[in-house]
C-alpha cells in the first residue's frame, strides 16, 4: 500500500517535533519535507491561533502545492474559523484533544477528500452564517437561495450546538434523514464537507 506524504508544519520545535513523531509511528504515512510533497499528500499545520501568516502558509501549501490540509489549533474565533475554511481546511482539530489516532485518522480522511469539523466549531460557524443573514441579508429582502425549509432548519440547530440525534428528535425526524438533509446540501453543491458547503455558500452569495 502506498503511503501517504504529510508535512508538518508547526509554530514551535517541541510541536514539530511530537507531530513529527506521531506521523512516523504510522505505517499509513510517511514525514516528508516541504521539496518532497506531491498533489494529494497532507500538510499538517500545529499552530495556536490562525492569523493572517498561518493562512498564507496554508494557501501556499494547499494551492502551491496542491495539498490537502489539517489545522491543529489551540483556539479559534470565528473570523479565523471563516478563515481557515476559505484557506481549504479540510479538518480542524483540538491541540488538546489530539492524540495520534485522532491525528492519523484526519490526515487519512483528508487524503480522501474527506474531513469535518469537531460539532462545537461547526456550530460556531453555522452561527456566524446566521448572523450574516439576519443582520446583512434579511435587511435587503436577500435569504437562503437553493436551500430548503428543511435543509435551513437542520442548519440551524447545528448552529444551536445539537448533534444529529439531537435534531432528530427535535424534527421527529430519523438521523438516517438528517444525515441524507446535510448531504443532500453537499452534494449540489459538489463539496466534500459540510464545512466546505459552508464556506463555498458564503463566498458564493448563496446564504
Amino acid at each position: 500500500m502506498q503511503r501517504v506524504p504529510v508535512l508538518v508544519d508547526a509554530v514551535d520545535r517541541i510541536s514539530a517535533a511530537g507531530t513529527a513523531s506521531a506521523i512516523r509511528e504510522q505505517p499509513a504515512l510517511e514525514l516528508v519535507s516541504e521539496g518532497e510533497t506531491r498533489p494529494g499528500g497532507v500538510a499538517v499545520v500545529v499552530t495556536e491561533r490562525i492569523d493572517e501568516p498561518t493562512a498564507e502558509r496554508c494557501r501556499r501549501f494547499v494551492r502551491g502545492h496542491g495539498l490537502r490540509l489539517v489545522t491543529v489549533v489551540t483556539g479559534v474565533n470565528e473570523h479565523e474559523l471563516l478563515r481557515a475554511v476559505e484557506c481549504g481546511t479540510s479538518a480542524v482539530l483540538w491541540r488538546h484533544e489530539t492524540s495520534p489516532e485522532k491525528l492519523t485518522s484526519a490526515v487519512l480522511a483528508a487524503h480522501r477528500g474527506d474531513g469535518d469539523l469537531p460539532p462545537d466549531l461547526l456550530g460556531r460557524l453555522l452561527a456566524q452564517v446566521g448572523r450574516l443573514q439576519r443582520n446583512v441579508l434579511q435587511p435587503q429582502g436577500l435569504g437562503f437561495a437553493g436551500v430548503t425549509e428543511r435543509e435551513a432548519t437542520v442548519l440551524r440547530l447545528i448552529a444551536d450546538g445539537l448533534d444529529t440525534a439531537e435534531i432528530a428528535g427535535r424534527l421527529a425526524y430519523s438521523e438516517r434523514t438528517i444525515k441524507t438533509v446535510l448531504q443532500g446540501v453537499m452534494t449540489r453543491m459538489q463539496l466534500r464537507n459540510r464545512a466546505h458547503a459552508v464556506a463555498y455558500a458564503l463566498r458564493e452569495g448563496f446564504i
